[in-house]
């Protein structure tokens, strides 16, 4: 499977030392839930196998290792995620894991565009100040969200 290979590398979990912090942006129903989550040097929910959180982790863990622009409506990725070249690739089935994967994300994030505008563009904004994020497809073949 395509995501269990996270548990083992648990890198967006982490910040190495001399990076700064990183505030992961919540909804607000996230927020009345937990309240905040600033990972220093590793997420206090990461446990051995990986996430703790199960399906209640928040959206931008979710949607890791993709970044969306809602501006543009284009998704990009984290060059740093091990799993970019396999993900990418998986994109040519529906079927894949990848595939399925960006397919709920787009769900949500279009339920999210019309509740909560400013959670993803302030989302986006923190994925481009902290990671190397790159087009996850060419522009023309970049899966749109519909506005």
């Amino acid at each position: 499977m395509l995501f269990d290979h996270c548990a083992e590398c648990q890198l967006c979990c982490r910040v190495d030392a001399g990076f700064p912090p990183l505030e992961i942006t919540l909804s607000k129903a996230e927020k009345n839930n937990m309240g905040g989550l600033c990972i220093t040097t590793s997420c206090e929910h990461l446990g051995a196998q990986g996430c703790t959180l199960g399906d209640d982790k928040p959206f931008g863990c979710q949607l890791y290792p993709l970044s969306y622009n809602p501006k543009t409506k284009d998704f990009f990725f984290d060059a740093a995620c091990p799993l970019m070249p396999v993900y990418r690739q998986q994109l040519d089935d529906a079927a894949s894991e990848a595939s399925l994967h960006l397919s709920r994300m787009t769900t949500v994030i279009e339920k999210l565009a019309v509740d909560e505008p400013a959670y993803l563009r302030k989302n986006f904004q923190v994925d481009s100040d902290y990671f190397d994020i790159q087009p996850l497809r060419p522009a023309q073949a970049n899966k749109k969200i519909r506005p």
